[in-house]
């Protein structure tokens, strides 16, 4: 990983941010999806991002990895305009979809092979970083056998692994868990931390809470395109007034949901006596 950044850090920066979203607005029409959202996401940290649907999780998530473009605001990466220098910033960041979406006519291997030479990489040194990573996904005796015959659980592994072929310095990340067995869950969990101590860098979206409670070092809550929650666990607790609470809780307060609160406290309440 390396923090020298090809075009500058924007003005105001810290030294050690990874990704800026700066008055992130995304319009469909007269719908807004995203309203002026303000974000920092330090190197080295696994960050949540949550919220509830149709909140513009998915459309902040897309608009972070280079797929869809801001109607207004601008995101930074590693240092790098998205609009003005996209080339640099794309190269920064793996990307996981929440729907795998591939080649079904490639193998495993050939896609991998097909994504690591989008990004220049070619060579024995890219054909050993995919055996590892099919190897490490349990891929590696399907890896010449056409994607069109892999699970969904097969594939969601095969995309994580080209999200990692390139080796980048961001992984952003939307509904990792889905299709995946427990173990291969639990590696993906291990191998998120791993890229973290290296110095990588996590944005994940996730429905999971207990993931993102277990896994995230900070968490921003959305609701209608804005930021209304952030921080650590025990910055979200003293925010949502609910100390020792568990993120669920947390969630369905700042989310508003606060009769879905009151009855899971009252069951509680039931349970206990």
């Amino acid at each position: 990983m390396t923090d020298v950044h090809a075009h500058g850090s924007p003005p105001g920066a810290a030294a050690d941010e990874m990704l800026r979203l700066e008055g992130v607005v995304k319009r469909y029409g007269r719908f807004t999806a995203v309203a002026g959202l303000d974000l920092s996401v330090r190197q080295g940290e696994i960050f949540g991002f949550l919220g509830p649907n149709g909140a513009g999780k998915t459309t902040t998530i897309r608009m972070v990895a280079g797929v869809l473009q801001p109607s207004s605001g601008r995101i930074v990466v590693g240092g790098d305009d998205l609009l003005r220098h996209p080339d640099a910033a794309k190269s920064k960041i793996g990307y996981v979809p929440d729907r795998p979406y591939l080649y079904d006519k490639l193998s495993g291997a050939e896609f991998l092979r097909f994504v690591s030479g989008l990004w220049g990489k070619t060579g024995q040194e890219a054909e050993r970083r995919a055996d590892r990573l099919l190897e490490l996904f349990q891929l590696a005796d399907w890896k010449d056998e056409l994607i069109e015959s892999y699970s969904h659980g097969m594939r969601q592994k095969l995309l994580i692994s080209s999200a990692l072929i390139h080796q980048p310095e961001l992984i952003v990340v939307d509904e990792p868990m889905v299709g995946l067995d427990p173990r291969s869950a639990r590696l993906l969990k291990e191998l998120l931390r791993a890229f973290v101590g290296q110095g990588g860098t996590v944005f994940l979206s996730t429905h999971t809470l207990e993931v993102a409670e277990a896994l995230c070092d900070r968490i921003a809550i959305i609701s209608e395109g804005t930021v209304i929650a952030l921080g650590t666990m025990e910055e979200l607790r003293a925010q949502a007034d609910a100390g020792g609470a568990h993120l669920e809780e947390i969630f369905l307060r700042v989310t508003g949901s606060d009769a879905m609160a009151d009855v899971i406290d009252s069951l509680k309440e039931a349970v206990d006596r």
